[in-house]
């Protein structure tokens, strides 16, 4: 028993002489490993325990703890040590030149994309609509079988759409969300649903194989026409102001019937004809009409008790005309002296 007490003592002493003579970071953390590691010469100690008489054990158990306290607290002090010793160095042999100007440093700012889709979800918010999103990568049922386009169709045709296999694609318009969410069949539906889409355009002033889109959804009873063109007329005058008109035309879109293309009036020159509206007073900004009763039967809604209206506009296209750019690709360029602006 003596000599584990002599033993113990002497580790101790010759740790904290080795500690003292420490000259690095790199020196301590070796003689903690000799000392305190698995297979060092306190930790050899305990595991001869084994060798201990069970009534001798809770004394030498007491020696190693407080060897080891000793050694744990002589370490802490030298690596404070050897931290201090080696910041003063690294402050004396760094020079800092306090009348160098400092680095500027670029604050991030909103995106012209993401300033006009927060315009529109702000619109359509107040007016008590709730903004969805949905997966980019689709099925070819809902991109287009349950918005009644068939399988014949030419816009499935794959010089135009971007498929990964046979039934899956990249989306080529954020109208799937609007299946997915009347499939629920969770009624009345108000809903907008932003996100990016994809098509095989060639990329030029006014196309690119990647864009945004807002789709508008509301499925109710009674639901008409004139509900449509109130909520596109509120919609044109919070976005582009006060004195902006709409026009109708009539068109054709696969889910929707009957089916309409709208006009805002130029909101440079008032309508009476200018550059930017090409002369004719008028800008088209989307394309809308009444729910197809195919789409809703698809979908698990009884087009003889609902019925509904479903609008689309490109992002790009609000901002390019909010902002007065006339290049789509200044958008994806990343030239902070484009972006700058915004």
């Amino acid at each position: 028993m003596i000599d584990i007490e002599k033993k113990v003592k002497e580790i101790e002493e010759k740790a904290i002489a080795e500690m003292s003579g420490a000259e690095g970071l790199d020196r301590l953390n070796e003689i903690r490993v000799a000392f305190l590691g698995k297979k060092g010469s306190l930790t050899a100690v305990l595991k001869s325990m084994k060798d201990v008489s069970p009534e001798d054990r809770p004394k030498v158990g007491k020696w190693v703890n407080d060897a080891r306290f000793a050694i744990e607290e002589k370490m802490e002090a030298t690596k404070q040590r050897l931290d201090a010793l080696k910041l003063e160095k690294e402050l004396a042999e760094e020079e800092i030149d306090v009348t160098l100007p400092g680095k500027m440093k670029f604050i991030g700012h909103r995106h012209p994309n993401t300033i006009a889709l927060e315009e529109v979800e702000r619109i359509f918010i107040g007016m008590g609509y709730e903004v969805i999103e949905g997966p980019e990568i689709e099925y070819d049922d809902y991109n287009f079988t349950k918005l009644n386009i068939p399988a014949n169709h030419p816009a499935k045709d794959e010089q135009d759409t971007f498929y990964i296999t046979k039934d899956i694609l990249l989306r080529t318009q954020t109208s799937p969300v609007q299946a997915r969410v009347m499939e629920k069949g969770k009624l009345p539906i108000r809903m907008i649903s932003p996100g990016r889409v994809f098509r095989s355009d060639e990329v030029d002033a006014t196309h690119s194989p990647s864009f945004h889109q807002i789709e508008g959804l509301v499925v109710d009873r009674n639901v008409t026409f004139a509900d449509l063109k109130g909520t596109l007329d509120v919609f044109a005058k919070e976005l582009f102001g006060p004195e902006t008109k709409t026009k109708f035309r009539p068109h054709h879109f696969p889910f929707t019937e009957p089916s309409a293309e709208v006009d805002v009036s130029c909101f440079k020159c008032g309508g009476k004809g200018c550059r930017f509206c090409k002369g004719s007073g008028w800008i088209e900004i989307l394309g809308c009409g009444m729910v197809h009763p195919h789409v809703l039967e698809m979908c698990g809604i009884d087009p003889e008790v609902y019925s509904g209206f479903a609008f689309g506009v490109g992002l790009e296209r609000i901002a390019l005309l909010k902002y007065e750019i006339d290049d789509m690709r200044l958008l994806y360029e990343n030239d902070d002296r484009f972006l700058g602006q915004f």
